[in-house]
């Protein structure tokens, strides 16, 4: 019985690592795919020979990313990135604490009226009227405050809360902590992992998002990384967000294949780097927030 046991263990074992090595290639092979385009030559690029490994190395297609407007529409995804996900992170934090108190003596009828919002919305054009009447079209504003809290994130972060043990709130007030110094300095430093979570969330949709910017945003200068992404890989127009005169372009080195392969590549890099740093809190900051209604 041992040995069939064993014989059991192993053969699963094989297949279980089989068969996430294959999901891992499968995962992986599209960005190694694109890393590759991005430093082959265009040439080789248009002929279809890519597969495994990059043909003429070259870094013309990232000389003329540098040249042209790339860094300043990804300094602007930067900004709207950082401060959209401060004010979601604060706006949550701020929604979900009296939320979370059993003392609050509105709890349930603001309880219901935020998780209506999870059903029914506005709609577009009612948001978009809105944002022209206050006067923030075409500026940061417009993609950072309509959206400053997402309301099932929030509700994970009340749930975190509020699994929080009602003594050590008790005990600061006894103290004479107000609400403000019983969130950041009781509440928040226990929460975390929940908290990295939401940010690594929130973070991931304000740089990944460029609907928004189409709808808000007119002047070119004030762009996201996104809408030049989108504009190269659905129309080509490489030649108006990129500089290529100095890199070669005569010989074919840089292509819209190229370009559309490199801007994948530092679009994505920054996820790829962040990422890392907040992943051990991923798993357990979601288990926590739904563990408890």
């Amino acid at each position: 019985m041992m040995q069939d046991h064993s014989t059991s263990r192993r053969v699963f074992n094989v297949f279980n690592i089989t068969f996430l090595a294959l999901l891992m290639l499968v995962t992986l092979y599209p960005m190694y795919f694109m890393f590759i385009t991005s430093i082959s030559h265009g040439v080789e690029v248009m002929k279809g020979t890519i597969s495994v490994l990059p043909k003429l190395v070259t870094l013309d297609t990232y000389r003329a990313i540098v040249q042209g407007d790339l860094f300043l529409y990804m300094k602007n995804s930067v900004l709207y990135t950082v401060v959209g996900t401060v004010i979601n992170l604060v706006m949550s934090c701020l929604a979900a604490y009296p939320l979370s108190r059993r003392n609050f003596s509105g709890r349930k009828p603001f309880t219901a009226i935020v998780t209506f919002t999870l059903f029914f919305s506005g709609g577009m054009i009612p948001l978009y009227l809105t944002v022209n009447a206050f006067g923030i079209m075409d500026s940061i504003w417009a993609l950072v405050l309509p959206g400053a809290i997402n309301t099932y994130n929030m509700i994970i972060i009340r749930t975190t809360f509020q699994a929080i043990p009602d003594s050590l709130t008790e005990s600061a007030q006894l103290d004479g902590a107000n609400d403000i110094v019983i969130l950041w300095k009781i509440i928040i430093p226990l929460s975390k992992a929940v908290l990295a979570t939401m940010l690594l969330f929130y973070a991931v949709a304000h740089w990944n998002s460029y609907f928004d910017a189409m709808l808000y945003i007119n002047s070119k200068a004030k762009y996201p990384l996104q809408i030049m992404l989108r504009n190269m890989l659905i129309g080509g127009l490489f030649a108006d967000e990129t500089t290529v005169a100095a890199t070669g372009a005569a010989s074919f080195s840089v292509t819209d294949g190229t370009l559309r392969a490199a801007a994948i590549i530092v679009t994505t890099l920054p996820i790829l780097i962040v990422y890392p740093f907040v992943q051990r809190h991923f798993v357990k900051g979601v288990m926590i927030g739904s563990l408890k209604g």
